[in-house]
């Protein structure tokens, strides 16, 4: 039989190791969804508001998505920033609530309906409108369903239960209520002016629905004979004016030709050419003089002369370039003096087309008392229609030309035939002088991705100069402009750069569009007075439409004998038209605040320009400065005489990690959904806080997996002090001022990050929040403080006040990382909340952040241990190099000679425990100058280690190496601290 040496005692189970069922591995893809059942439950979002009652409200109000598919990273990045501001407000004491909602008519809607009817071989004109209607309202509701769902995913909290639509019958009420104002104080009139035109939506567009991309464009030279003068040069009788254009097609409409005073002329003429050449030997144009041998180069002319100044305003009139072609065109064609005028391209000149230009029009509806005085008619033509065709005041290329109507854009959104035709017609009348084609930025609607086009069309508009009396006022008037213009100074715009880009936006926009020619919307309930532009203004007749509309919705307006129900006894139907047209969408969303802020109790607010604490704010990606925030802004600025919002937040977009914009022809589109699926929400959350979200994000594989890392490294931290404080006693105070200096060092440290916490959670900055608990805890704490205590927490005997202040200072820091952590990683935080205080608040998000840690700074403190960090640097470092070189292990196996010629540092050591700070079994500290190949940092010359091992036996419980390990019989295989642990714990029965 074999003898076996008997095993010492099994020391582990008398160590206070860390224990707590909050794993290492988070597996919050499965976790999260749990955490969300709870919330749920418990109804997490009444909690907070009943435990908020009373203080100041911080309302962010949704800006609403559109209820038309799956929610895409542009989403999550919204909602999850939404989101970190409403947890953080609340947790900063506020009252802070989030009501999400939906934006739910509009084109897209619309557009999905037609191509169900058209993938069955309806025609939609042919369908009822209300029962079409009903159709839009089934299919976004649906999505609305959807992206509910999604969002709640990404643990955004908020009345999910209670949300706000506009398609809901109170909302449809509120935005026919609101129009209503705007047709009261005479703002809304119903005009003619060129608008930007969708063909292939057959609607049209506010600026906000348009984006800026690439087009080739046809370009040409045009000559406009000059026909009329008032004095000049005798060879102007001869001469041309010339101009360059993109949209040739336009030319028909052509009605004048504009120049600036400031601009320096003269008058040219072609002294040699080719033979073929449009522009001929001795033709005589006048251009700007900057511009004049650019033109010449692009009409292929080999050689010209200046033969004289040109004084632009003794040109009375031009004839049309396409007289010669069609009849319709002879009539003057003015010149006219216009601000808007460069000479930074083309000719110097512009022809002007009121029909189909915003400067056009303005200009020529300044120069009306000009024109009238020359016999000019003013009338402006109708050149294009609804389906990009030509109309019959096109003349030569309308519905009787040969081969029927030319066409600009068709209905696919692809260039027609107009520009080629236009460009011969000008050929034949030998006033062409050059063509090309121009690469340029071009509006396209964002919805259709098509080129749109300026269309003169009667449409509604909201007058943005038109004095009025401001709302709440009794006397005071203003203009809309002027309003919107104070409304920006008055908020907070973050960042501050958002206030000079609305700003500007506001100051040069026109009239806002509010009509769309489409069917599923909001209707401008207004009647107009037959043969006129009179809108009907009677109190009892607005009210019978809003009751209609809150029982009925805004399909009232739509069904038979609609007119005569509204109107009454009180006027006659047959002398009023019913418009027809619906509301722009953005004054659907421009609307929200009306059936949210000022109905729902729990948003309602006392604001702080009216002297109250409560704020509102607005959140946002940046191009909602031409959006939402703009149309919220002059939709309250016009029925309430201030800016909706007291805060506007921006973002930026989201690219992949190229920088790229996402498409799925390129096969760079990160879903929420399925990083989600693979990591989890708090994964996007953090990603979204760590993110600089002024400026556009970047997401992908890789960035991911960096956060990951991030997530895994705090997740450890936070586990390590929940397994660590199983062992607190909560009923054992220990008092700040009893505790060793590294506690009171801790407890400083986070005192340090209090203030700087909350301010940056004050001013949006969770970037910051980010970097300072990242590095607080991976640094002061996992790779510091926790890492110095660890044989104190584990070995200490249960009487040590050493362990106890431990345990009490990782308690504070515990709970303060999860309260400011709670925001970011709301599920992570909640799940260990749960671990750490389950006999506290049922959810971390009831808490608000912790309180008194200001009392626990002391810099002198800090100053000290500064010192004493800077040491322990150069023994660390020592200590490097030998566990390098395989000289030792663990760090306890060294007992380092530490040299120190400064004073002031060797001072700070005073009562510290230095082999403790440095994790060593022993060290060793000297005054004296260390020898010339000792360890040392250029950063700290005067401190020099020299790495000794330590000397003694390893005790068996705490592994330090010691020449006392035995010195207590009853113990004879660990140190006599170890030793007075087991005697407690004995003493306890807790071990034996």
């Amino acid at each position: 039989m074999t003898e076996t040496t008997p095993k010492g005692p099994d020391y582990s189970k008398s160590l206070y190791l860390p224990k707590t069922e909050f794993p290492m591995r988070a597996g919050l893809p499965q976790k999260e969804p749990q955490i969300l059942a709870r919330w749920a439950e418990m109804d997490l979002h009444k909690l907070l508001r009943e435990n908020s009652a009373g203080r100041p409200k911080f309302v962010l109000h949704d800006g609403p998505p559109y209820a038309n598919g799956n929610i895409h990273i542009g989403h999550a990045l919204n909602k999850i920033l939404k989101d970190l501001v409403v947890r953080s407000q609340q947790m900063l004491g506020k009252d802070s609530n989030y009501v999400p909602g939906w934006d739910c008519h509009g084109l897209p809607i619309e557009w999905k309906i037609e191509e169900e009817y058209r993938a069955k071989g309806r025609n939609k004109d042919e369908v009822d409108v209300v029962e079409f209607r009903r159709q839009c309202r089934a299919f976004a509701a649906k999505w609305l369903d959807t992206q509910r769902e999604e969002f709640k995913r990404l643990g955004v909290t908020g009345d999910w239960a209670n949300p706000y639509a506009t398609m809901s019958f109170d909302a449809e009420a509120q935005i026919a209520r609101e129009i209503m104002k705007f047709a009261g104080n005479g703002l809304l009139y119903r005009g003619s002016k060129p608008v930007m035109w969708s063909v292939v939506e057959k609607t049209a567009l506010a600026e906000a629905e348009v984006e800026y991309e690439d087009h080739t464009s046809d370009t040409v030279w045009v000559a406009f004979p000059i026909a009329k003068l008032d004095g000049g040069p005798s060879e102007l009788k001869s001469a041309s004016v010339v101009i360059w254009t993109t949209t040739p097609w336009t030319l028909p409409a052509n009605r004048a030709v504009s120049y600036s005073s400031r601009i320096a002329y003269g008058l040219y003429r072609v002294t040699a050419a080719p033979a073929e050449n449009w522009a001929k030997t001795d033709a005589l144009y006048v251009l700007a003089d900057k511009l004049a041998a650019d033109v010449f180069k692009s009409a292929k002319v080999e050689s010209f002369e200046r033969i004289a100044d040109v004084d632009c305003s003794k040109i009375v009139a031009c004839r049309h370039p396409l007289a010669n072609f069609d009849a319709g065109y002879s009539f003057d064609v003015p010149l006219l003096d216009g601000d808007h005028v460069t000479d930074d391209t083309g000719t110097g000149f512009v022809h002007t087309a009121p029909s189909h230009g915003r400067e056009d029009f303005d200009i020529w509806m300044a120069s009306q008392r000009l024109l009238i005085e020359r016999g000019i008619a003013t009338r402006i033509p109708y050149t294009v229609d609804a389906d990009g065709f030509y109309t019959e005041e096109a003349f030569g290329f309308g519905p009787a030309s040969e081969g029927g109507a030319k066409r600009v854009i068709d209905d696919k959104g692809a260039k027609g035939n107009a520009n080629d035709t236009v460009i011969k017609a000008l050929a034949a009348c030998g006033n062409i002088i050059a063509r090309g084609r121009l690469k340029h930025q071009y509006p396209h609607s964002w919805r259709s991705k098509k080129p749109v086009i300026f269309r003169n069309t009667p449409q509604w508009f909201i007058a943005m100069d038109q004095l009025f009396t401001v709302p709440g006022t009794s006397s005071m008037e203003s203009t809309l402009r002027e309003l919107a213009l104070n409304g920006i100074r008055e908020t907070r715009w973050v960042p501050a750069a958002g206030e000079n880009r609305i700003n500007g936006m506001i100051e040069n926009r026109p009239d806002w569009v509010v009509s769309r020619q489409r069917a599923w919307g909001v209707p401008i309930c207004v009647f107009v007075k037959k043969g006129g532009h009179d809108i009907l203004h009677d109190p009892k007749v607005d009210a019978r439409i809003a009751e209609a509309f809150e029982t009925e919705g805004a399909d009232a307006w739509f069904a038979p004998g609609a007119a005569e129900r509204f109107l009454g006894n009180d006027h006659n139907p047959d002398d009023y038209d019913k418009v027809n047209d619906v509301l722009d969408v953005w004054f659907d969303s421009g609307s929200t605040h009306a059936f949210t802020l000022e109905t729902r109790e729990d948003l309602k607010t006392y604001r702080t320009r009216d002297g109250g604490p409560d704020e509102v704010m607005y959140l946002e990606g940046s191009d909602q400065h031409r959006g939402w925030f703009h149309s919220s802004l002059l939709e309250s600025c016009g029925t309430r005489g201030r800016a909706p919002y007291d805060v506007v937040l921006t973002h930026g977009f989201v690219l992949d990690e190229k920088g790229q914009k996402m498409s799925k022809s390129l096969g760079n589109v990160v879903a929420p959904q399925t990083v989600i699926k693979d990591a989890g929400a708090d994964i996007l959350r953090l990603w979204v806080a760590a993110a600089d979200y002024s400026d556009d994000l970047r997401i992908g594989a890789e960035i991911l997996k960096t956060f990951v890392e991030t997530y895994r490294k705090l997740r450890n931290t936070i586990r390590w002090m929940l397994g660590t404080l199983a062992h607190i006693d909560r009923s054992d105070e220990v008092l700040v001022s009893e505790m060793p200096e590294l506690e009171r060092l801790m407890l400083h440290r986070l005192a340090e990050l209090d203030g700087p916490v909350r301010e940056a959670y004050a001013n949006f900055d969770y970037k910051k929040v980010v970097s300072m608990l990242s590095h607080f805890m991976t640094s002061d704490l996992s790779a510091f403080y926790f890492d110095l205590r660890k044989d104190t927490l584990y070995c200490d005997p249960i009487s040590s006040l050493p362990r106890r202040a431990a345990l009490a200072t990782v308690d504070r820091i515990c709970d303060a990382i999860l309260k400011w952590l709670a925001p970011i990683l709301a599920f992570t935080c909640e799940e260990a909340w749960l671990d750490y205080r389950p006999d506290a608040d049922p959810s971390i998000h009831l808490t608000t952040f912790p309180e008194g840690l200001s009392d626990l700074r002391d810099d002198d403190l800090a100053e000290k241990w500064r010192k004493i960090r800077r040491i322990r640097s150069v023994v660390t470092g020592a200590l490097e190099i030998e566990r390098a070189g395989k000289r030792i292990g663990s760090s306890l196996e060294a007992a380092p000679m530490v040299h120190i010629t400064d004073g002031e540092l060797a001072n700070a050591l005073d009562g510290i425990d230095f082999a403790e700070v440095c994790i060593t079994s022993a060290i060793t500290v000297v005054t004296t100058e260390g020898p010339a190949d000792a360890f040392r940092l250029p950063d700290v010359p005067d401190v020099a280690v020299v790495p000794n091992r330590a000397e003694g036996r390893k005790c068996a419980r705490s592994w330090k190496i010691s020449p006392l390990v035995g010195s207590d019989p009853d113990y004879p295989d660990v140190t006599p601290r170890d030793a007075q642990a087991l005697r407690e714990l004995n003493g306890r029965g807790l071990w034996s």
